[in-house]
């Protein structure tokens, strides 16, 4: 936490008041100016599962490392100083961890607060990851957005260590985190019902730290398809010659993995090149396919809808998402 004094006593409170008891916290004060420290040091006082941890201020990375080093247990859950867990958020993740040991994180749906503070765009990307619920749901949509909300997850400690832990990098911390458990083969899953608050409010880091840029979470999912599902391909080829794909494609090049081709639908971009790569029509996209061994798409559009028909012709062709193809936006 940091600067967490007008939160941090609800927050607290919706931690001790969980069905499960079997736990420690482990609250570490990044080195907050306000009154913050003072109330943890309260609270430890009374609540003997509390322990504190205060640092100099160094930002939420070495903060969350500080975390991960202090604690015993094998299994983590985390949680934001200005966020409310629901009474049983515990008991049912450790309940699906329990009854499935091939979980490396299982995270749980969330319900934004105070609703007239959550703005349109963010709703909607509330509803998409609330209904991201098995693996294959989140892994399918892992390019398009973080899938899942970082303070609602729970993951295996001695997995989390293996991964090295939270990375400073130019894009978000906790979707670098999930991205690498997708590169390693782990598996997630999402308890489906709402056993979380996630607080809005305008100084969240994901309104003010750059690291949130659509341009820094297209490197992030570059840097991670490289490394994952086009590894193995022979040939690339992105459908969308619009603003994402060619942002996407210089993450791409940069990374040593040039699209072969762009696929358009827009007579006016047909036959063209951008970035110095061709353009071809969607009906060209078999023939192009067919003279490559291992070649994988990557349908690159920003809108829902256009990313829905470009699923379902990919489909059509005899595409199977997550093999031939993957969506990233």
């Amino acid at each position: 936490m940091y600067n967490a004094e007008t939160t941090l006593e609800e927050a607290l409170t919706s931690l001790c008041q969980q069905t499960l008891e079997q736990f420690e916290i482990i609250a570490v004060d990044d080195g907050s100016a306000d009154d913050s420290g003072a109330i943890l040091d309260a609270w430890a006082q009374r609540e003997p599962r509390l322990r504190c941890v205060h640092v100099p201020h160094g930002g939420l990375v070495v903060a969350l490392n500080r975390g991960l080093e202090q604690c015993a247990a094998p299994l983590i859950a985390r949680m934001d100083a200005d966020d409310i867990c629901h009474p049983q958020r515990f008991e049912k993740q450790v309940d699906m961890f329990d009854a499935d040991e091939s979980l490396s994180v299982v995270a749980c749906r969330v319900e934004s607060f105070p609703r007239a503070d959550v703005r349109e765009g963010f709703r909607l990307y509330e509803q998409w990851q609330n209904r991201l619920l098995d693996h294959d749901d989140i892994c399918r949509e892992i390019f398009i957005e973080s899938p899942l909300a970082h303070p609602s997850a729970m993951f295996r400690a001695d997995e989390v260590r293996e991964l090295g832990g939270y990375h400073e990098c130019q894009w978000p911390e906790d979707y670098d985190l999930w991205l690498r458990y997708y590169v390693a083969g782990k598996r997630f899953g999402k308890h489906p019902e709402t056993l979380l608050s996630w607080r809005e409010h305008p100084q969240r880091l994901t309104r003010t730290d750059g690291r949130y840029s659509i341009e820094n979470f297209l490197r992030a999912k570059a840097h991670y398809l490289v490394q994952g599902p086009l590894a193995a391909c022979d040939s690339l080829f992105v459908w969308g010659a619009g603003r994402t794909g060619r942002r996407l494609s210089k993450h791409l090049s940069r990374g040593g993995r040039t699209p072969l081709a762009f696929i358009d639908v827009d007579a006016g971009k047909i036959g063209s090149t951008v970035r110095q790569i061709p353009v071809f029509a969607a009906a060209d996209l078999q023939g192009l396919w067919n003279e490559h061994e291992r070649p994988f798409i990557l349908a690159a559009v920003a809108s829902r809808g256009a990313r829905e028909l470009i699923r379902q012709e990919l489909r059509r062709q005899g595409l199977k998402e997550g093999e031939g193809f993957l969506c990233v936006a």
